[in-house]
């Protein structure tokens, strides 16, 4: 009885955390520094946005790697840039899908962070550039004329591969600057260049267009240094994103923009909010008129199911499509399988002369192999369905497998934990035992 009231007060608990975990409006975890935001995420096709799309020109030669690194630099760019949520698959040999829940402006998205982002610091001695005039420079080639049709030809010191860190700050004038600091060797060379070019202009570029052109005036001897050129607190930071998560292997060009209306989306969540309730619905009124007071506690065991799985989603976060909202439906199938497997086995046991306490431990014990069986059967299946999206960029197939596993993995603990301990507390609660039998409709 005491093991009993002990997992009584774990399964109370987590119902208890679950409930609040999935409230609407729920404020989030802050613990001093520590900040977890708990609010639903929603895929494109529920909350509306934009899928872009990109592919590698036909003339460029591309690895499965180089593809696969630029889908990752993409979405970290992306997600640095406050546009949240956004994911970067790679399909077939030559295309990279973008998914941008909530954006309105693909190409105002896309345009700052598919560009190839080489930043080179620019010996232009005595001459002053201005923003945005385009220039040669001799990085990667090597006996580069000093002039090219007239126009000249300046000298790379140092790129940006040789950054060690980035960041945005404001300045004494409360501008926006972005810092930036060399590693070791590339620090020393930029010592030794400032002690030597007092008064003369190093100039900051970036894939050829001039971005600030100060004058050094006195050597930088710890290999830091910031950028100044009017930035706003966007511009600063998409180059500060740029820079950070270095440059794009390949080149890519937009080939299509999907756009899905919040209105669309929003439909098709209140549509699937209202599916999802009419088969719960069902399914209740059927386990509670057929199993009586077993069923009753499979049901308890379904809502605890429902707002554990849902917890699970938020805190991970899982971003819930229509697949994955299929995949978490399809795993209550699970849920409720387990229970009637059990349910059926004590059944046999009562009709064999049992006890309750003997044919509660003894409809566990028959039906867990078959229990065992079937979920391991789903997991190697949303496995199979994981790997089936991650190779081919199908994430709405990776949605589907991943709400499917949760939620075969929670539906299995519900099973064999709560619905157990729960049934044992009922039937034991009732003081005539002749009485027990006939709850199960025997």
């Amino acid at each position: 009885m005491t093991r009993r009231i002990f997992n009584l007060i774990i399964i109370l608990l987590l119902f208890a955390a679950a409930i609040w975990v999935s409230l609407p409006n729920n404020p989030g975890i802050r613990i001093g520094t520590f900040e977890k935001n708990l609010d639903a995420v929603l895929g494109l096709d529920l909350r509306g946005g934009m899928q872009v799309i990109l592919s590698v020109p036909p003339e460029i030669a591309v690895t499965q790697q180089n593809l696969q690194d630029a889908a990752t630099i993409l979405e970290s760019r992306s997600n640095a840039l406050g546009v949240t949520e956004v994911v970067f698959q790679t399909a077939g040999e030559r295309i990279i899908v973008g998914e941008f829940p909530g954006a309105t402006d693909a190409e105002e998205v896309i345009n700052p962070i598919r560009q190839v982002g080489q930043l080179e610091f620019v010996d232009t001695g005595s001459t002053s550039l201005a923003p945005g005039t385009e220039i040669l420079t001799d990085f990667g080639l090597t006996d580069a004329p000093a002039e090219t049709d007239g126009q000249i030809r300046y000298n790379t010191l140092l790129t940006g591969g040789d950054l060690r860190s980035v960041s945005v700050v404001r300045g004494q004038l409360n501008e926006f600057e972005v810092a930036i600091e060399f590693n070791p060797d590339a620090g020393r060379i930029f010592e030794e260049w400032t002690t030597q070019n007092v008064g003369r202009y190093l100039t900051i570029v970036l894939d050829k267009k001039v971005i600030s052109s100060p004058v050094i005036e006195q050597p930088i001897l710890d290999g830091q240094g910031v950028i100044r050129g009017g930035f706003t607190a966007d511009s600063a930071n998409s180059l500060a994103v740029q820079l950070r998560y270095g440059s794009l292997p390949i080149p890519l060009n937009i080939e299509q923009i999907r756009v899905i209306g919040p209105t669309l989306g929003q439909d098709s969540l209140e549509k699937s909010m209202i599916a999802g309730l009419i088969g719960f619905s069902i399914v209740i009124l059927f386990m509670a008129i057929y199993y009586r007071v077993p069923g009753l506690a499979a049901n308890l065991s379904l809502i605890f199911y429902a707002l554990v799985t849902f917890s699970i989603f938020k805190i991970i976060p899982v971003t819930l499509t229509l697949p994955g909202i299929a995949g978490f439906l399809l795993s209550t199938g699970a849920a409720l399988d387990a229970n009637i497997l059990i349910f059926e086995r004590l059944k046999e046991e009562l009709r064999n002369g049992r006890t309750i306490r003997q044919a509660i431990e003894l409809g566990w014990r028959r039906a867990w192999p078959s229990i065992r069986d079937s979920n391991i059967a789903a997991l190697i299946t949303s496995g199979i369905l994981f790997w089936f999206g991650s190779a081919f960029g199908a994430s709405f197939v990776k949605g589907f497998a991943v709400t499917l596993a949760l939620g075969v993995g929670v539906s299995l603990f519900t099973a064999l934990f709560v619905t157990r301990n729960l049934l044992s507390l009922f039937l034991e609660s009732i003081q005539e035992p002749e009485k027990r039998p006939g709850l199960f409709g025997l």
